[in-house]
């Protein structure tokens, strides 16, 4: 496994991210255990969840099959840098969602019931919330570090002006701030590029994409379409086939399975740390760990840019 550092911090994770949102609803308890272990195997140490995954509102049943996974010791806990998100509504309650301070407070204390641990490594924002002020919600976060709660906080979803804000109010208190953004990043979308990606470089952020293989369009979808197979719900148009003929040749070009390639691409992007990858099975844990291997040529780059455009940083991207 290759690791790095979180951003601007010291803290050491694995170049891929683990993905824990099908644990429950498509993945039973027991088989993502056997993909927790074979994550650890493997040296995967970077995990992420959410208060909200599971399918069940304000039951957090992700979190709770991590926490009774931890439970079992072994030293589970002590390998993993845990990154959890708050901000989704679980309860029917006017304060129990969003980012106000009571809100952040209440749902870091489940959080931590459910994932059976004393401290979540790092505790991300799922979404930007407009309605508080960002010196309430640091002044919040602030008391999860100085209680040894929370060891970092990140963003998922934000904008690129969100990370100047927020981290720009958390340097107004001495405070650290953002240290990660989580955020939709593939070849097929390709939108942070113009703003969010400037600002995290900038402010020293990681970039966690999630949906690297763009919901399985880079995964090798013309075949699945054909044969009527489960990913056959995706619908193209003949510019969508075209584009995904071209990047299928590519990779068959390459001698790589689409959907290595797909994350591979992402981790030649220098702000990237981590892609999230969700596996259903252990067999498709074993199978991302082909990205980590494959060198894209310069030349390979420019096709997959001509194939897949990217947008330049602004203001040059849309102006002189």
């Amino acid at each position: 496994m290759h690791y790095t550092n979180l951003g601007r911090t010291g803290l050491k994770v694995s170049r891929l991210c683990l993905g824990t949102m099908n644990f429950g609803p498509r993945t039973t308890e027991p088989d993502s255990y056997a993909i927790m272990d074979r994550a650890l195997e493997l040296g995967v140490n970077f995990w992420d969840t959410a208060n909200v995954y599971g399918g069940k509102k304000g039951e957090g049943i992700t979190e709770q099959i991590i926490g009774r996974y931890f439970a079992q010791g072994g030293g589970r806990r002590e390998k993993v840098v845990l990154a959890t998100k708050v901000y989704g509504d679980m309860g029917e309650w006017p304060n129990t969602s969003r980012l106000s301070a009571l809100h952040i407070r209440k749902a870091c204390e489940d959080s931590l019931r459910r994932l059976q641990t004393d401290y979540i490594d790092v505790y991300q924002m799922h979404h930007v919330w407009r309605d508080a002020p960002w010196e309430e919600i640091w002044q919040a976060m602030e008391l999860l570090v100085q209680q040894g709660k929370v060891l970092y906080i990140g963003s998922s979803n934000f904008a690129g002006w969100h990370i100047a804000k927020a981290n720009e109010a958390a340097k107004r208190r001495n405070f650290l701030g953002l240290v990660s953004e989580q955020s939709l990043y593939n070849l097929n979308a390709r939108t942070v590029e113009r703003d969010l990606l400037p600002a995290c470089e900038d402010y020293g952020l990681g970039v966690i994409p999630w949906s690297p293989l763009a919901g399985g369009l880079l995964g090798g979808v013309l075949g699945d379409i054909d044969e009527g197979s489960r990913r056959a719900g995706i619908k193209l148009d003949d510019a969508g086939r075209a584009k995904m003929e071209k990047w299928e040749a590519l990779c068959a070009e390459l001698g790589e399975f689409p959907a290595d390639v797909a994350i591979a691409w992402l981790l030649h992007q220098k702000v990237v740390t981590a892609p999230i990858i969700g596996p259903r099975t252990q067999a498709q844990l074993d199978g991302s760990l082909r990205a980590l291997e494959i060198s894209l040529s310069a030349e390979t780059l420019t096709k997959l840019d001509e194939i897949f455009p990217g947008h330049k940083p602004s203001p040059e991207g849309y102006a002189w």
